[in-house]
């Protein structure tokens, strides 16, 4: 049995309280059961995992919010490295400035600085882990106007594969903070996060149009064109499922300004119903937690296009009504960024799609996922490359798509830098020179 005296956070064993709890993630196709679960509450916990890992020869997965499709944070028969403690988040309003530790959800980071009516870019869903979605770009609802997630970090503490803690910033181990703004969680355990707060206010408006699937190609044809032309406050979006297209924008600010804004969709001709609702912010930022919480099973794949020509809005509408297929425009702030400033790549994207299923019962795994595949390698012939938050059992060929070769290559120098062992490799790994 391993040593596990040394380390002073929470360790859970099969068949011990929690620890089922505790391996459970938000993709209820994974039930893998670690050896070890190390509940970590500090820096230091994250060190000594790490050692007793390195002692016992145990595969080493990471969990924050659990949200990686293939479940990447738990290691069958290994340790994971559970970060949840630490979700702890201080905001310094003064500076707009928030340091937040690696374990934090995404709903903590928003409620802490929406008391100060500040935010920083995160996603869609509050109970996402920060680290995951900041360390492979981070899209969300302020992305267009105030970049990335990690265009917004100012520095990560992160623990090493060797255990060492060091701290990665334009200053500091330059190379390390490239790498960790966008290249995942292929170069060590981030323990804290230091972000950039932005004065957006507490007020939010959604506008949605609805229009039969079969008949929406002209109205998407339509919303494409005025995505492109949108301002930054407006991220628009497209959902098509059910035989139904759901189109408009999402606007974070002047809640009059958004309504002014939404007249332009007079253009996508009369839809079946139109919605208008003015939320919070925060309301925003948790309309799309599932109510079923971590108990669907879940499938997804992703592409980015630099352009949505006809051909791939004629797929889109007439897809498969029982896969779920949206769209999110880019632009604006993510695209003010040069592209070699970060590991994060194709800024050059105009639109991420999003390909997604979810279902109760273990008997259709296979029918639901080879429906979300077939609309996927529909609409790949027009992709630009593919967003690593949203590859899955895609493997080196997924990493390929999410980072271009020059990039790929320097990412691979990092990783021989600072993991040549791999060990930090469930991930969507950069594999080390000197790994096969």
């Amino acid at each position: 049995m391993p040593d596990t005296e040394v380390l002073d956070p929470q360790i859970l064993r099969p068949g011990d309280a929690g620890y089922d709890e505790a391996r459970r993630v938000w993709n209820a196709m994974v039930d893998r059961r670690p050896a070890l679960i190390v509940r970590c509450r500090s820096t230091d916990d994250v060190v000594a995992a790490l050692a007793l890992a390195r002692r016992e020869g145990l595969e080493v997965g990471v969990r924050c919010g659990g949200h990686s499709v293939v479940g990447h944070g738990v290691p069958d028969g290994g340790l994971m490295i559970d970060l949840t403690p630490m979700g702890a988040v201080e905001v310094d309003p003064g500076r707009r400035l928030a340091r937040v530790q690696g374990g934090a959800l995404l709903g903590a980071l928003d409620r802490a600085a929406q008391a100060h009516g500040l935010a920083t870019t995160a996603g869609n869903v509050s109970h996402t882990g920060v680290g995951g979605l900041t360390l492979g770009g981070g899209m969300g609802w302020l992305a267009r106007r105030c970049g990335l997630a990690c265009d917004n970090v100012e520095s990560f503490e992160v623990v090493t594969a060797d255990g060492e803690v060091v701290r990665a910033s334009a200053a500091e181990n330059p190379e390390l903070y490239w790498g960790l703004r966008g290249g995942g969680g292929n170069f060590g355990v981030v323990t804290e996060f230091v972000f950039r707060l932005h004065p957006v206010g507490t007020q939010a408006l959604s506008v949605e149009l609805d229009f039969p699937a079969a008949d929406a190609r002209t109205a998407l044809t339509r919303w494409r064109d005025l995505a492109l032309q949108a301002p930054r406050e407006a991220v628009y979006t497209a959902f098509v499922s059910g035989g139904v297209a759901i189109l408009g924008f999402v606007w974070v600010g002047d809640p009059e300004a958004g309504r002014e804004h939404a007249r332009v969709l007079d253009a996508l001709g009369e839809p079946v119903e139109r919605r208008l609702e003015d939320l919070t912010y925060l309301d925003l930022q948790a309309r799309d937690d599932t109510p079923q919480g971590h108990a669907l099973r879940r499938y997804w794949k992703g592409h980015y296009f630099r352009t949505l020509p006809d051909a791939a809005i004629e797929r889109l509408a007439g897809s498969d009504p029982t896969v779920a297929a949206s769209l999110q425009a880019y632009g604006g702030a993510i695209a003010d960024v040069p592209d070699d400033a970060t590991a994060f790549s194709h800024r050059d994207a105009a639109f991420e799609l999003v390909v997604a299923v979810r279902w109760s019962e273990p008997a259709d795994d296979d029918a639901r996922v080879a429906a979300a595949r077939a609309v996927a390698a529909a609409l790949e012939p027009f992709a630009s490359g593919a967003y690593v938050n949203t590859l899955g059992d895609d493997g080196a060929a997924g990493v390929s798509r999410a980072y271009p070769p020059a990039k790929l290559a320097r990412l691979t120098a990092l990783k021989d830098a600072v993991d040549p062992g791999n060990v930090f490799h469930l991930n969507q790994n950069i594999r080390p020179s000197g790994v096969v």
